[in-house]
């Protein structure tokens, strides 16, 4: 187990350094896997000793090895972010895993493994856009059309191996009620909605409905919240009013891991305060996996 999260954490560490070179990069039209990372002010590739994610970043203390130019510290805050993701979901993903495991289901084995691959890579291409749209106020197709293709092959795979056609004529549905909700906002109020978000928005559906329909209505219902949150604190702050504009993406794609993470924690708890508990999920949703 701990070897399992270890690696995870370690390759999550390496997907966080490449999403920083993603979130510079696709904005400008340029390759992300050629040529080798510089740095922007004296033109110096950076050695492979120093592109050990995570620690480079400290051992340099922040600073070009050659002309001591900072190095941003949200480089660093990604990499170790991405790695914290990479481990817990790992984490999650060992109780399904050690039971198939158990059993000798090799075919179970196997959609567990593909449906944790799918969540991380909602983590990469999520952490890329939420970069890129603070950065630019918009989120490539090339992103958000990836992670809706990527999670549409992940779980019809899995169902294919757990026989959870379920969980994805539900995540199917979902993604559909998710795009139809921004689509209408988008027409009704273009000026407070990027098309951006509604192409990322059945992306996101997908993967909260494919756990269930209480992570499906937290993850939206959070986005709208944290969003409102950040666009009155920076109205208040930044001397515009409500005239600030804000990147929705960021706000997305944290109320959707909200509602992946403890969405059905919360659907269970607010049924139980009318009385209608036996509305909620009977069956506990592992992180990586899904109801049936």
């Amino acid at each position: 187990m701990s070897l399992a999260i270890g690696a995870a954490s370690v390759f999550g560490a390496a997907i966080g350094s490449f999403v920083n070179v993603v979130a510079h990069r696709v904005p400008n039209g340029e390759s992300v896997v050629t040529p080798r990372s510089a740095c922007p002010q004296c033109g110096h590739r950076i050695r492979a000793r120093h592109n050990i994610p995570i620690f480079s970043w400290l051992l340099l203390m922040g600073r070009c090895h050659d002309c001591y130019h900072p190095i941003p510290f949200r480089y660093f805050v990604v990499e170790l972010i991405t790695a914290l993701l990479f481990g817990f979901f790992a984490w999650q993903l060992t109780i399904p895993l050690a039971q198939a495991d158990l059993s000798g289901n090799a075919a179970n084995a196997a959609g567990h493994t593909i449906v944790l691959l799918a969540h991380l890579a909602l983590i990469g291409l999520g952490m890329a856009l939420a970069l890129i749209d603070l950065d630019t106020n918009k989120l490539p197709n090339a992103l958000t059309l990836g992670l809706l293709a990527t999670g549409i092959g992940c779980f019809t795979l899995a169902a294919l191996l757990l026989g959870g056609w379920g969980s994805l004529g539900r995540a199917a549905l979902g993604a559909a009620i998710l795009f139809a909700a921004y689509l209408t906002i988008w027409l009704i109020a273009p000026q407070g909605m990027g098309a951006g978000d509604v192409k990322l928005a059945p992306a996101l559906g997908l993967f909260l409905a494919w756990h269930s329909w209480g992570a499906l209505a937290v993850g939206a219902i959070a986005a709208f919240a944290i969003g409102s949150i950040i666009g009155t604190i920076r109205a208040a702050t930044s001397g515009k009013g409500r005239k600030t504009s804000i990147p929705f993406g960021p706000s997305m794609l944290t109320g959707a891991a909200l509602g992946i993470l403890i969405g059905d924690t919360i659907t269970t708890w607010y049924l139980s305060m009318f009385n209608l508990a036996a509305l909620a999920p009977s069956i506990p949703v592992t992180i990586p996996g899904a109801t049936p």
